[in-house]
C-alpha cells in the first residue's frame, strides 16, 4: 500500500520493529495519509483507514488503542504513521472535555518524573539500555494518559494529533510565533468550551488570533449528524443556525459550523482558514481503484461499489459518507463492535530540514523526466503528490 505523501524522515518500513512484548512485526504496509500544507513549513496530516495492519471492524489503519483492537497491530500502525509524519505523534487521552495542555510542559514534567524513577532502576533508563522501552517511548507513553481534549507545542519537528471517529479535528497555527495546536471537538467538547480554551492557551505563549490559520478535518457532516430534538435545540441556542434536517429525516446538527462560528468570534476567519475539502476530494478519487479501499466499502455494507458510494458523495470531509474515514455512526450501522480511529496530524518542520526535504524531491522529479512546471508546483506547495481536482470526478 502506498502512501500518498512519502519523504526522506520516513522510519523505517519495510523492516521489522519489536512490540513490547518482545514480539516483532512487518512495517512493510504503508499507511495512507493526506498532507495539507497549512502555511509555510508546518503541514497537517489526515490518516485514512488505508494500508496498516489492522483487521475485521478496524480495518486497515486503526490508530486507537482503546476500541478493542489486536494492540499488536495499533502499534505497528502508529509506528508507520510516525514514519511518514518524520516524527513521533504525540496524543492525549480524550474525554470529551475543555482541558487544552501544553505539549512542551507536560513531556518537561514526565521526564523530570521518569529520570528521577529511573536512577533507582523502577523504570526503563535511556534508549539502549538492555531490559525495556526506550526513553521517549516511556514519555511518550506517560503523555498517552493525560485526560485532555487539546494540546499546542513551540517545539520544531513535534507533531502532535488529535483522535477522531466523526467529531471533528481542528488545527491551529501562528507561524509568527512558531505554535501549533490540535483540538478535539466533539459536540459536548464544542460546547464546553475546548476551542476557545486551545487558542487562548497558545496566546498566553505569544500566539495571536489575527495571525492564526486554521483548517478543520473530517468530521461528520450536519446532513448525517443525527441528534433527536432535544439535543439538537440546545445545540443550535448556543450556537445559532447549527441545527439541521438529516438526509435520515430527524433532527441534527452542524459541529462545524459551529467550530467556524467560535474561530470567527476569536478572529480567524475568511482566507486564514484553509480549506481541506479539494484536496480531500481529490485524494479519495485517488484511491478509488485501491483493492483496500474496495474491499472496505463491500465490508461497510451500504450498498453498491465504491464508485456508485463515491458519485452519491457530497462532503468528502463527512466521515459517514466518504469510506476513506472511520466512522462510529457507520460502525452500529454496519453491526461492527466498534470503529477505529484516525488521527489528524499538524507539524512544524524545520527550515533545514524542509530545504533538505524540498531539494530531495526535486532531484527525485528530475530523474523521473517530470516537466519542471509541474514539479514546481507541488514542491512549492511544501507537500507531494495528491493530483489536483482535474483528474477527480
Amino acid at each position: 500500500m502506498a502512501s500518498i505523501m512519502e519523504n526522506d524522515n520516513t522510519y523505517n518500513t519495510s523492516g521489522m520493529i519489536q512490540l513490547p512484548d518482545g514480539a516483532s512485526i512487518s512495517t512493510a504496509r504503508t499507511p495512507a495519509l493526506i498532507p495539507i500544507a497549512l502555511a509555510p513549513g508546518i503541514t497537517v496530516h489526515y490518516t485514512t483507514r488505508l494500508g496498516g495492519h489492522s483487521q475485521g471492524d478496524w480495518a486497515f489503519c486503526n490508530l486507537g488503542s482503546k476500541v478493542g483492537d489486536d494492540p499488536s497491530h495499533v502499534y505497528a500502525n502508529r509506528f508507520a504513521v510516525d514514519g511518514v509524519v518524520g516524527s513521533r505523534v504525540y496524543t492525549v487521552s480524550q474525554i470529551h472535555s475543555a482541558r487544552a495542555v501544553s505539549t512542551d510542559d507536560e513531556l518537561e514534567r514526565i521526564r523530570s518524573v521518569i529520570g528521577a524513577q529511573a536512577s533507582d532502576g523502577s523504570v526503563p533508563g535511556p534508549k539502549g539500555e538492555a531490559g525495556g522501552e526506550s526513553f521517549a517511548e516511556a514519555c511518550a507513553d506517560r503523555f498517552y494518559g493525560i485526560e485532555a481534549d487539546a494540546q499546542y507545542t513551540l517545539q520544531q519537528d513535534r507533531a502532535i494529533g488529535v483522535f477522531t471517529a466523526d467529531c471533528l479535528p481542528v488545527l491551529l497555527a501562528d507561524p509568527h510565533a512558531g505554535i501549533i495546536g490540535a483540538a478535539h471537538c466533539g459536540r459536548k467538547g464544542l460546547q464546553r468550551g475546548v476551542l476557545q480554551n486551545l487558542i487562548h492557551a497558545m496566546e498566553s505563549r505569544g500566539a495571536r488570533s489575527s495571525h492564526m490559520a486554521a483548517t478543520l478535518g473530517p468530521c461528520i457532516c450536519g446532513s448525517c449528524y443525527e441528534v433527536g430534538s432535544d439535543i439538537a435545540d440546545e445545540f443550535d441556542r448556543q450556537f445559532p443556525g447549527t441545527a439541521t434536517v438529516t438526509r435520515f429525516g430527524g433532527k441534527g446538527i452542524d459541529i462545524t459550523l459551529a467550530a467556524l462560528q467560535i474561530l470567527a468570534h476569536e478572529g480567524i476567519s475568511g482566507s486564514r482558514i484553509a480549506d481541506s475539502g479539494p484536496r480531500v476530494r481529490a485524494a479519495t478519487y485517488y484511491l478509488e481503484t485501491d483493492p483496500e479501499f474496495q474491499a472496505l466499502c463491500r465490508a461497510d455494507a451500504e450498498g453498491g461499489p465504491l464508485s456508485k458510494r463515491l458519485d452519491k458523495m457530497e462532503h468528502p470531509l463527512c466521515t459517514l459518507e466518504n469510506p476513506l474515514w472511520y466512522s462510529h455512526r457507520r460502525a452500529v450501522r454496519s453491526g461492527k463492535a466498534d470503529s477505529g480511529r484516525a488521527l489528524s496530524i499538524i507539524t512544524r518542520t524545520d527550515p533545514a530540514r524542509l530545504e533538505k526535504e524540498q531539494a530531495a524531491l526535486r532531484a527525485q522529479l528530475a530523474a523521473e523526466d517530470i516537466a519542471e512546471a509541474g514539479a514546481e508546483s507541488i514542491i512549492e506547495e511544501g507537500t507531494a503528490a495528491v493530483p489536483d481536482q482535474q483528474g477527480s470526478k
